[in-house]
């Protein structure tokens, strides 16, 4: 199982669409959860665990009222270390 939560909880979290359709939210648990199969099984695994944490990011992220130009960078290249400015 794959899992994304914010803390503190933010009030509308668990009302937000994420991706994909498998996701849902478990309000015993206070996070949304993503099955292990429905990534393994998918077409892209990859793309499909992305989808999840990025729309779970993006969700936290605008409700919690972040400062996302100073948090984000672009994806970076597996294996390439990231030049330090």
């Amino acid at each position: 199982m794959f899992y994304s939560y914010t803390y503190p909880g933010l009030d509308g979290f668990a009302d937000q669409k994420v991706e994909p359709a498998e996701a849902r939210f478990d309000k015993d648990l206070g996070e949304f959860l993503l099955p292990y199969d429905a990534v393994r099984t998918s077409d892209d695994p990859d793309a499909t665990l992305m989808a999840f944490l990025q729309s779970t990011y993006e969700a936290a992220a605008n409700l919690g009222d972040w400062d996302r130009d100073a948090l984000e960078c672009a994806l970076g290249k597996p294996k390439v270390p990231r030049a330090i400015h």
